[in-house]
C-alpha cells in the first residue's frame, strides 16, 4: 500500500525526483482550449460567458450576480452549528492575519531628505471558488479575510452554479462572514476571463486568487500579466518528521488526510525508527479500510507515498528541506527544537496534536501554501499578497547638488547620458 525507503543518500532523492513529476503526469494540455475561451470573453464579454455556463455546466442562472436578499434566503437553507463553526474559525484567521499587515512610513534626514513607502490594498480582488463536489468554504474565508484586512476596497467573488442553476448554500454563508462584497453565479475558465477583463456585469479586478481544476489554473496562468495571480497549485502533499515517541495511528491517519485530497497527492513519513514504520504501515491499512475515499488514498499512496527510515533525525531534516513540501508535520518528543531548522515549507505543524487539518480549518494561519518544492521561494497567501507598495522621494536642491557628481559618474557609465543630462541642467551656470 505504501513504500518503505531505507535511506542511502541515493533512493531518497529519486523519489523527490518522482513527486516533483507528478503534477505533470497525467495532466492533459488544455491551453488551446482555455486560450479560445479567454478570447472569446474578451470580444463578446457576458454573451460568451452566458453561453459557456450552458455548455459546461448545464444551466445558466436567471441572474449572473446574486442579489442581498437571495443571499439571505440562501443561507436560511445552512445548518446553524456549521455557520457558528465558520464563524469561529473567521475569527481566527483574521486574528492571526491581522498582525500581518504593514503600516506606510516613511523618514528624514538632517539635509531635509524625505522618504518612505506608502502601503495600501488592491483597488478590486477576484476570489474563484470551485462548486460541486470541490466546494470548500474554508478556502473563501483563507482568500478573502486577508484581502479584507489589506484593505482592499472590493472583493468579487465567482462560483459555479449547479445543475439546476443554484449556488452551494455554504459558499455563500462563508462569503458573507469574509466580507466578500459582491457574488457571481459564474465558473470555469470563463469567470477567470471575466474577472481578468470585464464585461458589463462583472468589474475587472487586479489580482484573482483561488483554487480551480486545470482549466482555471491555465486560465490564471495565461492571463498573469493582465492582473496578477496568487500561485498556481500543484497536487496537495504532506510530509510527517516523527520519532519512535510518536504514536503510528496518528501518522497513519494524517497521512491519509491529504491522500484523500487527489490520486496525486503525495503523502510521506520520514522516521529514524524502523519499528515506527512498520506499525505505521499495518495502521495504514487497517484505518483505510473504513474510510468513504479509500480507492483514491490508495491509488496516492502506492504511487506517490513513502516511509523513509533515515540513519537519525538530522539526515530527516536534510531531506525535510529538499523535498520542501506543502505541509510539514514534526511529531517527535521535544517538535520545538525543529522550528529552526526546517527552512523549507509551507506550514509547519508542531507536535502530536497539531494535525494538518487544523490548519486546514481552524487555528488561524493559511492555508494557501505552496506545492511542488516551490515553499523554497514562495511563501504562504498573506495580507501582502493584496497590498500594492509605492515609495516616494524628496530632494532639495542642496541635497541633490551634493550628490550630483556621482549620479551622474553612474549615468554615464551606463551610457545613459540623457540620465546624466537631467542631473546637469539643474547647475548648469
Amino acid at each position: 500500500m505504501i513504500t518503505t525507503v531505507i535511506a542511502n543518500g541515493k533512493d531518497e532523492y529519486s523519489f523527490i525526483e518522482t513527486i516533483k513529476e507528478r503534477s505533470q503526469s497525467g495532466a492533459k494540455d488544455v491551453s488551446g482550449i482555455v486560450r479560445e475561451i479567454l478570447d472569446n470573453v474578451k470580444a463578446y464579454g457576458d454573451k460568451a460567458v452566458y453561453d459557456y455556463t450552458v455548455k459546461f455546466d448545464g444551466k445558466a442562472p436567471e441572474r449572473v450576480e446574486i442579489t442581498k436578499e437571495e443571499i439571505d434566503d440562501i443561507i436560511s437553507e445552512c445548518d446553524a452549528d456549521f455557520l457558528e463553526t465558520v464563524r469561529k474559525a473567521a475569527a481566527n484567521i483574521e486574528d492571526f492575519h491581522k498582525r500581518q499587515v504593514q503600516q506606510s512610513w516613511l523618514t528624514t534626514k538632517e539635509n531635509g531628505v524625505i522618504m518612505g513607502q506608502r502601503v495600501r490594498g488592491l483597488e478590486r480582488v477576484g476570489l474563484y471558488v470551485p462548486g460541486g463536489t470541490a466546494a470548500y468554504p474554508s478556502s473563501v474565508l483563507m482568500n478573502a479575510i486577508p484581502a479584507k484586512l489589506a484593505g482592499c476596497k472590493e472583493i468579487i467573488m465567482t462560483t459555479p452554479p449547479s445543475k439546476d442553476g443554484k449556488p452551494n448554500p455554504d459558499i455563500i454563508a462563508a462569503a458573507m462572514i469574509a466580507g466578500v462584497d459582491r457574488i457571481f453565479l459564474m465558473g470555469g475558465a470563463q469567470a477567470v476571463a471575466a474577472l481578468a477583463y470585464g464585461t458589463d456585469n462583472v468589474p475587472k479586478v487586479d489580482k484573482i486568487v483561488g483554487p480551480g481544476n486545470i482549466f482555471v489554473a491555465t486560465a490564471k496562468k495565461l492571463l498573469y500579466g493582465v492582473v496578477d495571480i496568487d500561485m498556481i497549485a500543484g497536487p496537495s502533499e504532506i510530509l510527517v518528521l516523527a520519532d519512535s515517541s510518536a504514536d503510528p495511528k496518528f501518522l497513519a491517519a494524517d497521512l491519509m488526510s491529504q491522500a484523500e485530497h487527489d490520486r496525486l497527492a503525495s503523502s510521506v513519513l520520514l522516521t529514524d525508527s524502523a519499528e515506527l514504520a512498520e506499525n505505521v504501515k499495518a495502521e495504514l491499512k487497517r484505518q483505510c479500510a473504513y474510510l468513504e475515499r479509500k480507492d483514491i488514498i490508495k491509488e496516492s499512496l502506492i504511487n506517490y507515498g513513502a516511509i523513509i527510515v533515515c540513519s537519525d533525525l538530522s539526515q530527516a531534516v536534510d531531506f525535510a528541506n529538499e523535498l520542501a513540501p506543502e505541509h510539514l508535520e514534526v511529531c517527535c518528543n521535544n517538535p520545538m527544537e525543529y522550528v529552526g531548522k526546517l527552512d523549507n515549507a509551507g506550514s509547519v505543524f508542531l507536535g502530536n496534536y497539531s494535525p494538518e487539518p487544523l490548519g486546514d480549518y481552524f487555528a488561524g494561519p493559511n492555508h494557501v501554501l505552496p506545492t511542488s518544492g516551490t515553499a523554497r521561494f514562495f511563501s504562504p497567501l498573506s495580507v501582502d499578497c493584496f497590498v500594492k507598495k509605492s515609495s516616494f522621494i524628496y530632494y532639495t536642491e542642496d541635497a541633490l547638488k551634493k550628490d550630483a557628481e556621482d549620479i551622474v559618474r553612474f549615468a554615464e557609465t551606463e551610457g545613459l547620458t540623457a540620465h546624466a543630462n537631467s542631473i546637469k541642467v539643474r547647475f548648469e551656470e
